[in-house]
Protein backbone atom coordinates (compact mmCIF):
# COMPACT_ATOMS: atom_id res chain seq x y z
CA UNK A 1 0.00 0.00 0.00
CA UNK A 2 1.00 3.57 -0.45
CA UNK A 3 1.60 5.69 2.62
CA UNK A 4 -0.80 8.06 4.31
CA UNK A 5 0.40 9.69 7.50
CA UNK A 6 3.12 7.38 8.81
CA UNK A 7 6.78 7.81 8.02
CA UNK A 8 8.90 4.84 7.03
CA UNK A 9 12.08 4.76 9.08
CA UNK A 10 15.25 2.79 9.66
CA UNK A 11 15.27 0.27 12.45
CA UNK A 12 17.60 2.40 14.54
CA UNK A 13 15.61 5.60 14.20
CA UNK A 14 13.65 7.03 17.08
CA UNK A 15 9.89 6.70 17.19
CA UNK A 16 8.16 10.02 16.63
CA UNK A 17 4.51 10.41 17.50
CA UNK A 18 2.56 11.94 14.64
CA UNK A 19 -1.11 12.54 13.95
CA UNK A 20 -3.34 9.56 13.35
CA UNK A 21 -2.66 7.73 10.14
CA UNK A 22 -2.62 4.21 8.83
CA UNK A 23 -0.52 2.76 6.06
CA UNK A 24 0.85 -0.65 5.20
CA UNK A 25 4.09 0.86 3.90
CA UNK A 26 5.22 4.33 4.79
CA UNK A 27 8.11 6.55 3.89
CA UNK A 28 10.27 9.56 4.16
CA UNK A 29 9.57 11.74 1.14
CA UNK A 30 10.48 9.67 -1.89
CA UNK A 31 12.81 12.35 -3.18
CA UNK A 32 14.74 12.64 0.09
CA UNK A 33 18.28 13.95 -0.45
CA UNK A 34 20.98 11.28 -0.93
CA UNK A 35 18.39 8.49 -0.94
CA UNK A 36 19.82 7.08 -4.11
CA UNK A 37 23.47 7.35 -3.17
CA UNK A 38 22.87 5.66 0.15
CA UNK A 39 20.44 3.09 -1.16
CA UNK A 40 22.02 2.15 -4.45
CA UNK A 41 24.45 -0.55 -3.51
CA UNK A 42 26.59 -3.30 -4.85
CA UNK A 43 26.72 -4.76 -1.37
CA UNK A 44 24.94 -7.77 -2.77
CA UNK A 45 28.30 -8.76 -4.13
CA UNK A 46 29.13 -11.11 -6.93
CA UNK A 47 30.79 -13.48 -4.50
CA UNK A 48 28.35 -15.68 -2.63
CA UNK A 49 29.27 -16.77 0.86
CA UNK A 50 29.24 -20.47 1.66
CA UNK A 51 25.71 -21.57 2.41
CA UNK A 52 24.66 -22.71 5.85
CA UNK A 53 25.36 -26.39 6.21
CA UNK A 54 28.81 -26.25 4.66
CA UNK A 55 27.93 -26.25 0.97
CA UNK A 56 30.43 -23.81 -0.54
CA UNK A 57 29.94 -21.90 -3.75
CA UNK A 58 32.06 -23.01 -6.73
CA UNK A 59 35.54 -21.49 -6.74
CA UNK A 60 35.17 -19.50 -9.93
CA UNK A 61 32.64 -18.49 -12.54
CA UNK A 62 33.13 -20.35 -15.83
CA UNK A 63 31.89 -17.46 -17.93
CA UNK A 64 31.40 -13.70 -17.96
CA UNK A 65 29.31 -12.61 -14.95
CA UNK A 66 25.77 -11.42 -15.66
CA UNK A 67 24.89 -7.82 -14.82
CA UNK A 68 21.79 -7.98 -12.62
CA UNK A 69 19.81 -5.00 -11.36
CA UNK A 70 17.33 -5.57 -8.54
CA UNK A 71 14.83 -3.00 -7.36
CA UNK A 72 14.74 -3.75 -3.62
CA UNK A 73 16.96 -5.48 -1.11
CA UNK A 74 14.39 -8.10 -0.12
CA UNK A 75 15.03 -9.71 -3.50
CA UNK A 76 18.53 -8.30 -3.95
CA UNK A 77 19.99 -10.52 -1.25
CA UNK A 78 18.38 -13.59 -2.82
CA UNK A 79 19.51 -12.70 -6.34
CA UNK A 80 23.06 -12.21 -5.11
CA UNK A 81 23.13 -15.62 -3.45
CA UNK A 82 21.79 -17.26 -6.60
CA UNK A 83 24.15 -15.49 -8.97
CA UNK A 84 27.27 -15.90 -6.85
CA UNK A 85 30.48 -15.12 -8.69
CA UNK A 86 28.63 -15.35 -11.98
CA UNK A 87 26.67 -12.19 -11.26
CA UNK A 88 27.36 -8.51 -10.73
CA UNK A 89 24.27 -7.69 -8.66
CA UNK A 90 23.28 -4.08 -7.98
CA UNK A 91 20.37 -3.36 -5.67
CA UNK A 92 18.80 0.07 -6.18
CA UNK A 93 17.05 0.39 -2.82
CA UNK A 94 19.17 -1.19 -0.11
CA UNK A 95 18.06 1.18 2.63
CA UNK A 96 15.38 0.67 5.25
CA UNK A 97 14.67 4.43 5.26
CA UNK A 98 13.22 4.57 1.74
CA UNK A 99 9.74 3.41 0.76
CA UNK A 100 9.79 1.57 -2.59
CA UNK A 101 6.17 2.49 -3.35
CA UNK A 102 6.79 6.15 -4.01
CA UNK A 103 10.49 6.22 -4.67
CA UNK A 104 11.53 8.74 -7.30
CA UNK A 105 14.51 7.30 -9.22
CA UNK A 106 17.46 9.50 -10.05
CA UNK A 107 19.38 9.69 -13.33
CA UNK A 108 22.03 7.41 -11.80
CA UNK A 109 19.35 4.78 -11.25
CA UNK A 110 18.46 4.94 -14.92
CA UNK A 111 22.13 4.54 -15.77
CA UNK A 112 22.32 1.45 -13.57
CA UNK A 113 19.46 -0.13 -15.50
CA UNK A 114 21.08 0.68 -18.84
CA UNK A 115 23.75 -1.95 -18.36
CA UNK A 116 21.43 -4.60 -16.97
CA UNK A 117 21.27 -8.02 -18.59
CA UNK A 118 18.67 -9.19 -16.08
CA UNK A 119 16.23 -7.16 -13.96
CA UNK A 120 14.45 -8.42 -10.85
CA UNK A 121 11.48 -6.47 -9.45
CA UNK A 122 8.81 -7.16 -6.89
CA UNK A 123 5.92 -5.99 -9.05
CA UNK A 124 2.36 -6.08 -7.73
CA UNK A 125 2.44 -2.24 -7.76
CA UNK A 126 5.14 -2.22 -5.08
CA UNK A 127 7.98 -0.77 -7.16
CA UNK A 128 6.39 0.50 -10.40
CA UNK A 129 9.27 2.90 -10.99
CA UNK A 130 11.58 -0.09 -11.42
CA UNK A 131 9.39 -1.73 -14.04
CA UNK A 132 9.25 1.57 -15.93
CA UNK A 133 13.02 1.98 -15.81
CA UNK A 134 13.49 -1.58 -17.02
CA UNK A 135 11.20 -0.92 -19.99
CA UNK A 136 12.90 2.32 -20.97
CA UNK A 137 16.53 1.79 -19.96
CA UNK A 138 16.93 -1.97 -20.38
CA UNK A 139 14.29 -2.93 -22.97
CA UNK A 140 16.15 -6.07 -24.04
CA UNK A 141 16.80 -7.42 -20.55
CA UNK A 142 14.50 -10.16 -19.27
CA UNK A 143 12.56 -9.15 -16.17
CA UNK A 144 11.75 -11.46 -13.28
CA UNK A 145 8.65 -9.90 -11.74
CA UNK A 146 7.69 -11.58 -8.45
CA UNK A 147 4.07 -10.48 -8.83
CA UNK A 148 3.81 -12.11 -12.24
CA UNK A 149 5.76 -15.20 -11.21
CA UNK A 150 3.27 -15.79 -8.39
CA UNK A 151 0.18 -14.65 -10.34
CA UNK A 152 -0.60 -12.11 -7.65
CA UNK A 153 -3.90 -10.42 -8.42
CA UNK A 154 -4.02 -6.70 -9.06
CA UNK A 155 -4.48 -4.92 -5.76
CA UNK A 156 -3.24 -7.96 -3.84
CA UNK A 157 -0.80 -7.90 -0.93
CA UNK A 158 2.56 -6.99 -2.54
CA UNK A 159 4.79 -8.18 0.33
CA UNK A 160 5.62 -11.36 -1.55
CA UNK A 161 8.99 -12.01 0.08
CA UNK A 162 7.02 -13.00 3.20
CA UNK A 163 5.34 -15.80 1.25
CA UNK A 164 7.54 -18.93 1.47
CA UNK A 165 6.19 -20.37 -1.78
CA UNK A 166 6.84 -17.06 -3.55
CA UNK A 167 10.46 -17.05 -2.38
CA UNK A 168 10.90 -20.52 -3.89
CA UNK A 169 9.17 -19.57 -7.12
CA UNK A 170 11.15 -16.37 -7.60
CA UNK A 171 14.43 -18.12 -6.78
CA UNK A 172 13.64 -20.71 -9.44
CA UNK A 173 12.75 -17.99 -11.95
CA UNK A 174 15.96 -16.06 -11.30
CA UNK A 175 18.06 -19.21 -11.67
CA UNK A 176 16.29 -20.08 -14.92
CA UNK A 177 16.87 -16.57 -16.28
CA UNK A 178 20.55 -16.60 -15.34
CA UNK A 179 21.02 -19.99 -16.94
CA UNK A 180 19.35 -18.89 -20.15
CA UNK A 181 21.59 -15.83 -20.33
CA UNK A 182 24.79 -17.79 -19.68
CA UNK A 183 24.28 -21.48 -20.55
CA UNK A 184 27.98 -22.18 -19.95
CA UNK A 185 27.36 -21.51 -16.27
CA UNK A 186 24.38 -23.84 -16.04
CA UNK A 187 26.06 -26.21 -13.58
CA UNK A 188 27.31 -23.25 -11.55
CA UNK A 189 23.83 -21.76 -11.23
CA UNK A 190 22.38 -25.17 -10.37
CA UNK A 191 24.90 -25.46 -7.55
CA UNK A 192 24.08 -21.93 -6.36
CA UNK A 193 20.39 -22.78 -6.30
CA UNK A 194 21.11 -25.91 -4.24
CA UNK A 195 23.26 -23.87 -1.87
CA UNK A 196 20.42 -21.41 -1.41
CA UNK A 197 18.07 -24.28 -0.56
CA UNK A 198 20.57 -25.45 2.06
CA UNK A 199 20.88 -21.94 3.48
CA UNK A 200 17.09 -21.72 3.72
CA UNK A 201 16.73 -24.98 5.63
CA UNK A 202 16.68 -23.33 9.08
CA UNK A 203 13.95 -21.01 7.74
CA UNK A 204 11.94 -23.95 6.43
CA UNK A 205 12.44 -25.87 9.68
CA UNK A 206 11.27 -22.90 11.76
CA UNK A 207 8.12 -22.61 9.66
CA UNK A 208 7.41 -26.31 10.06
CA UNK A 209 7.94 -26.23 13.84
CA UNK A 210 5.78 -23.16 14.36
CA UNK A 211 3.03 -24.57 12.17
CA UNK A 212 3.09 -27.85 14.10
CA UNK A 213 3.14 -26.19 17.49
CA UNK A 214 0.98 -23.10 17.03
CA UNK A 215 -1.37 -23.71 14.11
CA UNK A 216 -4.76 -22.26 14.98
CA UNK A 217 -3.36 -19.67 17.37
CA UNK A 218 -4.29 -16.09 16.61
CA UNK A 219 -2.44 -12.96 15.63
CA UNK A 220 -3.29 -9.38 14.83
CA UNK A 221 -1.08 -6.98 12.93
CA UNK A 222 -0.63 -3.25 12.75
CA UNK A 223 -0.04 -3.72 8.99
CA UNK A 224 -0.38 -6.44 6.37
CA UNK A 225 3.36 -6.91 5.75
CA UNK A 226 3.57 -10.25 7.62
CA UNK A 227 0.22 -11.72 6.56
CA UNK A 228 1.57 -14.15 3.96
CA UNK A 229 3.96 -15.64 6.49
CA UNK A 230 1.27 -15.85 9.17
CA UNK A 231 -1.00 -17.71 6.76
CA UNK A 232 1.80 -20.15 5.93
CA UNK A 233 2.22 -20.78 9.67
CA UNK A 234 -1.47 -21.59 10.09
CA UNK A 235 -2.16 -18.60 12.31
CA UNK A 236 -5.63 -17.09 12.45
CA UNK A 237 -5.89 -13.40 11.66
CA UNK A 238 -7.94 -11.66 14.35
CA UNK A 239 -7.13 -8.12 13.32
CA UNK A 240 -10.53 -6.38 13.66
CA UNK A 241 -12.35 -6.19 10.33
CA UNK A 242 -12.83 -2.42 10.39
CA UNK A 243 -9.15 -1.85 10.99
CA UNK A 244 -8.21 -4.22 8.16
CA UNK A 245 -10.64 -2.49 5.82
CA UNK A 246 -9.16 0.90 6.63
CA UNK A 247 -5.69 -0.47 6.00
CA UNK A 248 -6.74 -1.99 2.67
CA UNK A 249 -8.36 1.28 1.61
CA UNK A 250 -5.37 3.33 2.78
CA UNK A 251 -7.52 5.38 5.11
CA UNK A 252 -7.36 6.13 8.81
CA UNK A 253 -9.19 3.63 11.03
CA UNK A 254 -12.10 5.09 12.89
CA UNK A 255 -12.04 5.55 16.66
CA UNK A 256 -14.39 2.55 16.84
CA UNK A 257 -11.93 0.44 14.83
CA UNK A 258 -9.09 1.37 17.16
CA UNK A 259 -11.26 0.73 20.19
CA UNK A 260 -12.19 -2.72 18.87
CA UNK A 261 -8.53 -3.53 18.37
CA UNK A 262 -7.43 -2.36 21.81
CA UNK A 263 -10.38 -4.16 23.42
CA UNK A 264 -9.47 -7.43 21.71
CA UNK A 265 -5.94 -7.07 23.01
CA UNK A 266 -7.13 -6.19 26.51
CA UNK A 267 -9.42 -9.23 26.55
CA UNK A 268 -6.54 -11.49 25.42
CA UNK A 269 -8.50 -12.56 22.35
CA UNK A 270 -5.27 -12.27 20.37
CA UNK A 271 -2.25 -14.49 21.05
CA UNK A 272 0.40 -12.24 19.52
CA UNK A 273 0.66 -8.76 18.01
CA UNK A 274 2.79 -8.40 14.88
CA UNK A 275 4.37 -4.94 14.87
CA UNK A 276 6.29 -3.35 12.00
CA UNK A 277 9.11 -1.38 13.59
CA UNK A 278 9.77 0.58 10.39
CA UNK A 279 6.71 2.74 10.84
CA UNK A 280 6.01 5.54 13.21
CA UNK A 281 2.69 6.94 14.29
CA UNK A 282 0.37 7.20 17.21
CA UNK A 283 -1.94 4.35 16.19
CA UNK A 284 0.54 1.46 16.06
CA UNK A 285 2.20 2.70 19.24
CA UNK A 286 -1.18 2.86 20.93
CA UNK A 287 -1.84 -0.75 19.93
CA UNK A 288 1.59 -1.84 21.09
CA UNK A 289 1.02 -0.19 24.45
CA UNK A 290 -2.36 -1.94 24.77
CA UNK A 291 -0.77 -5.31 23.99
CA UNK A 292 2.03 -4.78 26.50
CA UNK A 293 -0.42 -3.74 29.19
CA UNK A 294 -2.55 -6.82 28.56
CA UNK A 295 0.42 -9.17 28.50
CA UNK A 296 0.02 -10.03 24.83
CA UNK A 297 3.46 -10.75 23.29
CA UNK A 298 4.63 -8.29 20.63
CA UNK A 299 6.82 -9.55 17.79
CA UNK A 300 8.75 -6.95 15.85
CA UNK A 301 9.05 -7.38 12.08
CA UNK A 302 10.35 -5.15 9.32
CA UNK A 303 9.30 -4.61 5.74
CA UNK A 304 12.81 -4.26 4.39
CA UNK A 305 16.09 -5.87 5.39
CA UNK A 306 17.17 -4.03 8.56
CA UNK A 307 20.68 -2.76 9.22
CA UNK A 308 23.02 -5.45 10.48
CA UNK A 309 21.40 -8.31 8.61
CA UNK A 310 23.60 -9.72 5.87
CA UNK A 311 21.26 -12.24 4.29
CA UNK A 312 17.59 -12.75 3.57
CA UNK A 313 17.48 -15.99 5.50
CA UNK A 314 19.26 -14.52 8.53
CA UNK A 315 16.71 -11.71 8.65
CA UNK A 316 13.75 -14.06 8.39
CA UNK A 317 15.16 -16.65 10.81
CA UNK A 318 15.51 -14.03 13.53
CA UNK A 319 11.90 -12.91 13.20
CA UNK A 320 10.55 -16.47 13.11
CA UNK A 321 12.57 -17.41 16.18
CA UNK A 322 11.09 -14.44 18.06
CA UNK A 323 7.60 -15.45 16.92
CA UNK A 324 8.10 -19.04 18.04
CA UNK A 325 9.13 -17.84 21.49
CA UNK A 326 6.09 -15.56 21.69
CA UNK A 327 3.81 -18.46 20.79
CA UNK A 328 5.46 -20.87 23.20
CA UNK A 329 6.96 -23.09 20.52
CA UNK A 330 10.34 -24.68 21.21
CA UNK A 331 12.76 -24.27 18.31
Amino acid sequence: MTPTSYRFRGAAAALFIVPLGLAACSSHPASAPSATSSATSASSSATAAPATGGTAAPAACPTTPVNVVVSVDQWGDIASELAGKCGNVKTILASSSVDPHDYEPSPSDGAAFTGAQLVVVNGADYDPWASKLAATSAPNAPVVDAGKVTNTAEGGNPHLWYNPSAVTAVADAVTAALTKLEPKASDYFTTQRASFTTAMKPYDDLIAKIKAGASGKSYAATETVFDYQAQALGLVNKTPAGYMTASANETDPSPADIAAFTQALSNRQIDVLIYNTQTEGSIPQQLRDAATKAGVPVVDVTETVPPGKTSFEGWQDGQLTALAKALGVAV
